[in-house]
């Protein structure tokens, strides 16, 4: 005999971070599921292509030496920014050493990065409002659909803006706000051309 399917459970339509983490207990997410909150709501991540994985992957490379020993960098794992927040941005330099989010995820974040394709819109949109709003120093959007580097600084919270913005194309620098003059080449953060 057939078993019903279990039923789908009724969720508010604006969750707290606190609430999507209990979805995964619950078993209604898994872990490995490809979803954000962002402001609320559940929002799918487009899945990785090589290009976008690689370039993850260098740009982590590159920010290791400038970080140093008192930060840590993660990949692809959530901060928790606000009450309805926890976007898993591509890169994230956090303060302190990865021992420090053994029991949970950091609220904050010196420097945050996405590699964006077909997610432009919503990184652009969204999460540089969530990422002012909580503070962040700098926001880095390395946009492989344009072939460029778009850094936000500067954040205003109260109204969740950034207030400084560069655009940098390849033979450009970015600099890095807060890391003592770092600068990277675009040509570095850019996948080959």
């Amino acid at each position: 005999m057939e078993q019903p399917a279990p039923p789908i459970p009724v969720l508010p339509r604006h969750l707290t971070a606190e609430r999507y983490f209990a979805l995964v207990d619950e078993g209604v997410l898994s872990e490995d599921d490809r979803v954000e909150l962002l402001e609320g709501v559940v929002v799918a991540m487009a899945p990785q292509s090589p290009r976008h994985a690689s370039t993850v992957q260098r740009i982590a490379e590159l920010l290791r030496p400038i970080a140093g020993s008192g930060m840590t960098i993660r990949q692809q794992f959530p901060i928790i920014l606000g009450a309805s927040s926890a976007p898993e941005p591509d890169i994230a330099v956090v303060p302190g050493p990865a021992s420090a989010y053994v029991d949970r995820h950091p609220d904050t974040a010196l420097l945050v990065v996405e590699v964006s394709d077909s997610s432009i819109g919503q990184d652009r949109l969204t999460k540089t409002r969530i990422y002012a709003a909580a503070g962040i120093p700098q926001y880095l959007i390395v946009n492989l659909r344009d072939d460029q580097v778009e850094s936000y600084g500067d954040p205003d919270p109260r109204i969740a803006i950034y207030r400084a913005t560069q655009l940098a194309r390849r033979g450009e620098r970015v600099a890095l706000d807060g890391f003592a003059g770092a600068q990277l080449a675009v040509d570095d953060l850019l996948p080959g051309a």
